[in-house]
């Protein structure tokens, strides 16, 4: 039996079952402990029975500064993140990562916000499958909305991919070059009902690192 329970200070040590996945980011210890201390209810952490750490998440809500809404679609509003999910290759396909982005989507609805977002390599075709199921794909607007969605077997008016991240990511696990974009996938909290933050086609719409606040 798997348990899904918030991170502590001691499972930091804990997460290289996890962190051998050579698609996850791996980061310095303080990073850790930093969301640990600033987001505690938005790292969680899933245990097995021998007390090891399977799968984790970890995201945290922010936005942009007021003065940086001139950038007009690359403003981000008050939102959730997900900075990284990963679950130890023999605990896939168990609904470890739904359960723990279930937990964090909670959590972040508990603060507000608009929407949530994650980064994802474009080639990462499993992991962009597994996002899709777990709610960043097309989602007809309610009909309470007063807005209407085009026709047809394929419509709706909120889509998965918001845009495309030009050589976000600086290497390349394919081989085939020095970078690889990102895919910023988003999916709506009831908070955005009306769809305000979601585009149509978003995989044609390219901007540059640079155009993204680091804050």
């Amino acid at each position: 039996m798997t348990t899904i329970r918030s991170c502590s200070p001691a499972d930091i040590s804990k997460l290289n079952l996890c962190n051998l996945d050579p698609l996850t980011e791996n980061y310095a210890r303080k990073f850790y402990f930093d969301y640990l201390a600033k987001w505690p209810t938005m790292f969680i952490v899933a245990e097995n029975q021998k007390g090891q750490i399977v799968a984790y998440v970890m995201g945290k809500v922010e936005e942009d500064p007021d003065y940086l809404k001139i950038l007009g679609d690359n403003y981000l509003p008050w939102h959730g993140h997900v900075t990284a999910l990963t679950v130890a290759p023999q605990y896939r396909q168990m609904g470890l990562a739904k359960q723990l982005t279930a937990q964090l989507d909670r959590a972040c609805e508990q603060e507000n916000a608009w929407f949530m977002d994650l980064f994802v390599r474009v080639s990462n075709k499993t992991a962009i499958s597994m996002y899709k199921k777990m709610g960043y794909v097309m989602v007809p607007l309610p009909n309470d909305s007063g807005l209407v969605c085009p026709t047809g077997p394929n419509s709706s008016c909120s889509y998965s991919v918001y845009r495309r991240v030009v050589s976000y990511y600086s290497d390349d696990p394919t081989g085939k070059g020095t970078s690889e974009d990102a895919f910023d996938m988003r999916k709506s909290l009831p908070r955005d009902r009306h769809r305000r933050y979601v585009r149509e086609n978003g995989e044609n719409h390219r901007i540059n690192p640079e155009d993204l606040y680091h804050g």
